[in-house]
């Protein structure tokens, strides 16, 4: 079974950090882009961090300088450094493992419309950053 978990989220004041991790199990990143989204209560899914299949990485411009995605290939686990964290940055935060064009939600910042090049879903973690 090709499963993502996700871990790592919390509570946090604003300006603290956090870093999700995102495990997977039943296959390996290999030739797989992977990508963090996000959805705040009553709004949208959104693309926040990618790394595509050369393991370039894309982030939202709301996140550029705040958020940063990296791969442990070793350990087949993703990881979403996030600093200096917002209010706004709260939402489920969920993994996904696609295509390279899964990009397109995190350059534009356009909502997530199904299939999306996404194929394998996390559970997602909440992340509440509030003081």
């Amino acid at each position: 079974q090709l499963q993502l978990v996700e871990s790592g989220g919390g509570l946090v004041q604003p300006g603290g950090s956090l870093r999700l991790s995102c495990a997977a199990s039943g296959f390996t990143f290999d030739y797989y882009a992977i990508g963090w989204f996000r959805q705040a209560p009553g709004k949208e899914r959104k693309g926040v961090a990618c790394i595509t299949s050369d393991r370039s990485t894309v982030s939202a411009d709301s996140v550029k300088d705040r958020f940063t995605i990296s791969l442990d290939s070793a350990k087949n686990t993703v990881y979403l450094q996030m600093n200096s964290l917002k209010p706004e940055d709260t939402a489920v935060y969920y993994c996904a493992a696609g295509r390279d064009n899964l990009s397109y939600f995190m350059m534009t910042e356009a909502p997530y419309t199904p299939p999306g090049d996404v194929e394998i879903w996390g559970q997602g973690t909440l992340v509440t950053v509030s003081s």
